[in-house]
């Protein structure tokens, strides 16, 4: 019998990705969402999966950085891959060594372009609309040591025209995110089994 396969949830923010996660695993018939963590007291994110019924920690940087803490917790929970959805903190060389190869995140631009230590959420789309690209879109990669240098595993576009704001940016990224990053997750689980 197959070991199932357990996801933990990292999110710090409103968690619109994650609950699309929450909702794609719900009654999944191989893949569970086991639990959600974020460094983020406040995330909107937790309230959607109390909503879920899914069990749900906050850890400092201390827990997650100086100590073995946080892994211990997804081996308690069984969990068997992370998924990173709108986590803003670097993962730290024990996790992902813990989790090697099987950690995922979502990243709105089109790497590698846009990326690295501080390009996330508004920035990268304020930084697409300064440099007057035509087209932006999403990258889904595995993690590494590196910010945003894990090898890519999905790469959904999307044409973006001069007059359009931040916010329609960031509009067309997030219905790519929504209709992408399960899927994506999924297939990659199951060819990391």
């Amino acid at each position: 019998m197959t070991k199932p396969i357990r996801l933990a949830v990292f999110l710090s923010g409103s968690g619109s990705n994650a609950e699309k996660i929450f909702l794609y695993f719900n009654n999944h018939a191989t893949i569970e969402v086991a639990c959600v963590l974020s460094n983020n007291p406040q995330a909107v994110g937790l309230q959607r999966a109390e909503k879920f019924g899914l069990p749900a920690r906050v850890f400092s940087k201390t827990q997650l950085r100086e100590s073995d803490e946080v892994i211990s917790w997804l081996k308690e929970a069984g969990v068997t891959h992370v998924v990173l959805a709108g986590f803003l903190w670097m993962i730290p060389p024990n996790l992902v060594r813990a989790y090697r190869q099987r950690i995922i995140n979502i990243h709105p631009a089109l790497l590698p372009k846009f990326g690295g230590k501080g390009m996330y959420g508004s920035k990268v789309h304020e930084a697409v609309k300064a440099a007057s690209e035509r087209e932006t879109g999403i990258t889904i990669h595995e993690v590494n040591e590196q910010y945003d240098e894990g090898r890519i595993l999905f790469q959904g576009k999307c044409p973006i025209h001069p007059k359009f704001s931040v916010e329609q940016i960031a509009e067309q990224v997030q219905r790519l995110e929504h209709a992408h990053y399960p899927r994506v997750i999924e297939q990659w689980v199951n060819e990391t089994k």
